[in-house]
């Protein structure tokens, strides 16, 4: 597949390389989930509980009660890439190719290079954003998310959603908080997971609330009746999550694959004048307890 390259090869360059705003990994990179490292193929999720039948009154005999429940769920990270070759050739007529020599000692230019390097890295977190809560392993590029792992599971306790606006957000969080389990319910690690424009619609009722306008400076912590809010960007629309981060995972191999962009020079390979930008990595997503997460959609 050929470049497509706008030129204007007149005066001097502006400052840099421009790139549209990508997609923030927000929910990796506020930690917002248990990570799990090294995982090559699979893991399992282990779910151990007994019935609260299990305590009884006490007597001088030994009287086995309750059932003990043991259940693994296989979490496999799918394997995931970014395979681009750039031609130097075609990248001598740009500003980019300035101070770059074709043959075989021509490579492209530092500072183009590094901006290569960070816009892949961004455009992997933008992409794996959008898996985490959106995605279908169906589809190129993309592993199961939190939603379509959610809806196929029975136990996974399900709200119906409306239409989110500024006007409903916090009825509808009072929907998703009812129906939060109570022995999920005032954990520390318990959050709300929102896309974008809940977020804003969040945001804007309370600025509206007018507590102590906080919210329109966008100095206090979000969080719904004690209950953290966490945006999720990749999430779909009127959509929301709720959970405990110790018990939502994300896994992967090495955390640096996701964020080590490899550019290789193929010149002193084949004699080609191609720079093959490449980054490989798995990911994946999963619960433990389907019973102690909220679907609202």
């Amino acid at each position: 597949m050929a470049d497509s390259l706008t030129k204007l090869y007149a005066g001097k360059a502006a400052a840099g390389y421009l790139s549209a705003s990508l997609l923030s990994g927000e929910t990796l990179g506020k930690s917002n989930l248990t990570l799990l490292p090294n995982v090559a193929y699979k893991v399992n999720l282990r779910n151990f509980s007994m019935a609260n039948a299990a305590v009884a009154d006490a007597t001088c005999a030994f009287t086995s009660a309750g059932d003990v429940t043991y259940v693994e769920k296989a979490l496999a990270p799918k394997r995931l890439q970014v395979n681009r070759a750039l031609c130097k050739n075609d990248w001598l007529s740009t500003w980019a190719g300035e101070n770059m020599r074709a043959g075989l000692d021509g490579t492209l230019q530092t500072d183009f290079a590094n901006y290569l390097i960070s816009y892949t890295g961004a455009l992997v977190g933008q992409q794996v954003e959008k898996s985490i809560w959106a995605g279908a392993a169906g589809t190129g590029g993309e592993f199961d998310g939190f939603e379509a792992l959610m809806t196929a599971d029975a136990a996974v306790v399900d709200v119906s959603a409306g239409t989110l606006s500024a006007a409903n957000i916090v009825a509808e969080l009072g929907k998703v908080r009812d129906a939060i389990p109570n022995a999920v319910y005032g954990h520390d690690d318990l959050a709300i997971f929102v896309g974008t424009a809940a977020w804003k619609y969040y945001v804007q009722a309370q600025s509206t609330l007018g507590y102590l306008n906080e919210f329109n400076a966008a100095v206090t912590a979000a969080n719904f009746q004690g209950i953290a809010i966490k945006l999720a960007p990749g999430m779909s629309a009127d959509t929301m999550v709720a959970g405990r981060k110790s018990n939502m995972f994300f896994a992967t191999d090495l955390e640096s694959d996701m964020t080590e962009v490899k550019l290789l020079d193929q010149t002193m390979v084949d004699g080609s004048d191609n720079v093959n930008l490449v980054i490989k990595f798995n990911a994946g997503v999963g619960y433990s307890t389907g019973a102690d997460m909220v679907l609202y959609s």
